[in-house]
């Protein structure tokens, strides 16, 4: 009976858990949603309900494993009682600083190296007696300064100059001033003696004194001032360093415009300031040849970067059929290897082409005219003003023909094929449709006038007797025999339709066929591909529908023709 209570409490006890965590789930919810007060801490201020558990909920140790856990965030926030400012100039190690008077003879848990009292024989630092100060009682080491540890905040942790003394550094000034002086004394010395031996004049001395102490003063204003020592400026671009004898190369040559700066239209081409590029090119409507930048895109198009992504994409082929080759690694060999495929290349395209026209025939096919006679274009740039005159460029030539032009003969005035009528040339001075005839002046055109008049009149007369035909009645033989010719010609008319009717059936299932064949095809080559393992079952049983006439005529066009010698180029393109 007591088994069956504990169980019943247990179950209570699990339950009353559950719900009590949906009720906080829900609360959860409706403060993210801001339907509910969010929570407050312990200092009265508002917990953000999106802020995640594993940041809002404070560890076991911040309260002390009996401690109550209240809502808090203060454990994520810095802790100024623990931690020192970096700004503290005064509290960083001391360096040297030795405590109390030196002992005179050894003390217990002192150092078995040195005598001292701040580390073991283990942790010491000075160099290993024969016999140490334990056991002779001589040279005692003073105790070290013990410095208690530091906790400083992020920043002072982070201080890369933290503890620096600045007096400290006025030592090595101080050293390298008086290395300076002594080595000028020197200099002065040496000059004084060269002096009073005669080897060096007075005006020379005092130059080269001069020229020391100017040169000692102000080493970076003499770098600075480009104008005043011209001939020791090296090339544009770069900054030499005599001490420590590099070539700094800058970012930029001065002299040169910024991209930005060539186009201050805001919908101009746009400038990426932290690559420094600009892919488009600046200068949209002006020609290429008349600018002196075109973009960055334009500049990775022209030397060998073509050449070289070609060389690229034949070693990723090369290397996919087996062949050892890399750009990187080894472009000698990639280069030669590209030259002999594009040699062999050449070779089999231009036998191939030699036997195809072999075999069928054609090459005079080939030997097309240029373009400037098929097309009527050319390159020539020309510019032309509203009146038709030219502005720039070179005025079109005139076409001429291969015959002689303007050549009168047999006393004509015109040339032939001046004058035209009726869909027959002739001469505009006598209106003669003779060609190499002699020239009749007027007379010749009053006879070719009354010849066009004579045959309008006989054109109408034909007209009037055909309009009588047409209104004479017609016999009952004649309407028979025009009836038989009616339907005659209409029966054909519905055999020709019935015949285009049924051969545009015939097209479109042929069309239907082929394409079926070539999904079937399609289907095919995918499954062969796959390994016979993962293939479907029944994946190539043939179809037990009967064929029809349109998909053997499209089995016969999609068919292989292993004899054709054009079955290698199908596919490539």
């Amino acid at each position: 009976m007591e088994s069956e209570l504990t169980t019943e409490e247990q179950s209570e006890q699990k339950i009353s858990k559950r719900e009590d965590w949906k009720k906080k789930k829900e609360l959860e919810e409706a403060r993210k949603a801001g339907t509910a007060p969010a929570e407050v801490d312990e200092e009265g201020k508002d917990i953000n309900p999106h802020i995640p558990q594993y940041i809002a909920s404070a560890p076991w140790y911040y309260y002390g494993r009996d401690g109550e856990k209240l809502p808090t965030l203060k454990h994520q926030r810095p802790q100024p009682e623990k931690q020192l400012s970096f700004s503290d100039p005064d509290k960083w190690f001391k360096r040297g600083v030795k405590t109390g008077p030196v002992a005179t003879k050894f003390r217990k848990g002192a150092c078995a190296n040195c005598g001292s009292m701040t580390h073991k024989k283990k942790d010491c630092f000075e160099r290993p007696r024969k016999v140490g100060a334990k056991f002779t009682g001589d040279k005692i080491a003073p105790d070290e300064h013990m410095q208690p540890d530091l906790s400083f905040d992020y920043d002072g942790k982070r201080d890369r100059w933290n503890g620096f003394n600045p007096e400290e550094y006025q030592a090595v000034i101080d050293e390298y001033s008086k290395v300076e002086m002594a080595k000028r004394q020197l200099k002065e010395q040496k000059m004084t003696e060269d002096l009073l031996a005669g080897r060096i004049s007075q005006d020379r001395r005092d130059e080269d004194l001069e020229e020391d102490s100017m040169r000692r003063e102000g080493d970076s204003d003499e770098e600075d001032d480009e104008d005043k020592y011209a001939d020791n400026i090296d090339m544009a671009g770069q900054k030499f360093d005599s001490k420590r004898r590099i070539t700094v190369r800058n970012l930029r040559i001065r002299e040169d415009t910024a991209k930005y700066l060539l186009n201050l239209d805001p919908n101009s081409a746009y400038y990426d300031p932290k690559t420094r590029s600009m892919r488009e090119n600046p200068y949209k409507n002006k020609h290429l040849e008349e600018v002196s930048y075109a973009g960055d895109n334009f500049v990775r198009q022209t030397g060998d970067t073509v050449k070289m992504a070609q060389e690229q994409l034949f070693a990723w082929e090369a290397s996919g059929k087996g062949t050892d080759v890399h750009l990187q690694a080894d472009p000698t060999k990639l280069e030669l290897l590209h030259k002999e495929f594009k040699v062999k290349k050449d070779d089999f395209k231009q036998n191939q082409k030699g036997s195809i026209l072999e075999k069928y025939g054609g090459a005079e096919h080939l030997e097309a005219p240029p373009k400037q006679l098929l097309l009527a274009q050319t390159e020539d740039y020309v510019e032309y003003s509203r009146h038709g005159t030219v502005l720039k460029g070179q005025e079109k030539a005139v076409t001429k023909s291969k015959y002689e032009e303007d050549v009168l003969i047999n006393n004509h005035t015109a040339i032939w094929g001046s004058y035209w009528r009726d869909g027959r040339w002739g001469y505009r001075c006598c209106h003669s449709f003779v060609k190499m005839s002699y020239c009749t002046g007027e007379a010749g055109k009053q006879v070719a006038q009354m010849e066009m008049a004579d045959m309008e009149l006989r054109n109408f007369g034909e007209e009037q007797e055909e309009e009588d035909e047409e209104e004479a009645p017609k016999s009952l033989l004649e309407q028979h025999q025009e009836e038989l010719k009616k339907n005659k010609k209409k029966k054909k008319k519905e055999r020709l339709d019935a015949e285009e009717k049924e051969k545009r059936d015939k097209e479109k299932k042929l069309k239907k066929a082929l394409k079926a064949e070539e999904e079937r095809d399609r289907s095919y080559q995918e499954i062969m591909k796959l390994d016979e393992r993962k293939r479907p079952y029944n994946s190539l049983a043939a179809d037990s529908h009967e064929v029809t006439e349109e998909e053997l005529e499209a089995f016969r066009i999609k068919r292989a023709n292993y004899d054709d010698p054009m079955k290698n180029m199908l596919g490539n393109n």
